[in-house]
């Protein structure tokens, strides 16, 4: 058993069936992706179904057929009638644009910078791109970067999935579970897997009940 895992079960009983039931934590960090790229596809897929946000992806990467993802300046010079052509909004060609500025003036570091910046640093920087939040930046960091102890305490499935793991009526407030999670460090990243996995379980149990 890895050290997260047998961690989880020490500090937070409730853990154990869980983690028994679903085995080892997958998490599989895009280790090649840079923060640019995965921020601009987190970009594209908000507010939209997941399949409208691919075709828009996949339209908007045709425009670039000699880069495996186009990079900041390109963009920037890419005729707006192009991009709104594939599916982008106006509001998100904004978001896009000032994402652009933000990787080429530094404040959007490329991967190798962003392993010499700590979570709240990044998380600071990140936040400051028009249509990024807090929890966009949290998925940048477990997912794309790799960070192993990130708590997403606005997250609806980490919420959902803590209330259904301890049998609440209600789900913990963002600030309570901030709390609740501390002794889950330095492991708070594979505490918030296995509660999206309690989530999803609790979706099935309702569904069949339905």
């Amino acid at each position: 058993m890895t050290l997260a895992r047998r961690h989880l079960r020490e500090v937070e009983p409730a853990f154990a069936p869980l983690i028994k039931r679903i085995g080892p934590c997958r998490i599989n960090p895009e280790r090649a992706r840079e923060p640019f790229e995965a921020l601009l596809r987190a970009i594209a897929y908000q507010q939209l179904h997941s399949r409208a946000a691919e075709a828009i992806l996949g339209r908007f990467l045709a425009l670039y057929p000699e880069e495996a993802f186009p990079r900041p300046e390109q963009i920037l010079l890419t005729d707006v009638l192009a991009l709104k052509g594939c599916g982008w909004s106006e509001n998100k060609i904004a978001a896009i644009h000032d994402l652009c500025r933000k990787a080429l003036e530094g404040t959007v570091p490329t991967r190798r910078a962003a392993q010499r910046l700590d979570d709240a640093a990044l998380i600071e920087r990140l936040t400051t791109v028009r249509g990024i939040g807090r929890w966009t930046v949290e998925m940048l960091l477990i997912f794309t970067l790799g960070r192993p102890d990130v708590l997403p305490i606005d997250d609806f499935g980490v919420q959902e999935g803590y209330r259904i793991l301890n049998g609440l009526e209600v789900r913990p407030k963002p600030k309570a579970l901030a709390e609740i999670g501390r002794p889950w460090a330095p492991y708070r990243s594979t505490a918030a897997w296995y509660l999206w996995r309690a989530a999803d379980e609790g979706k099935k149990i309702a569904y069949k009940a339905s």
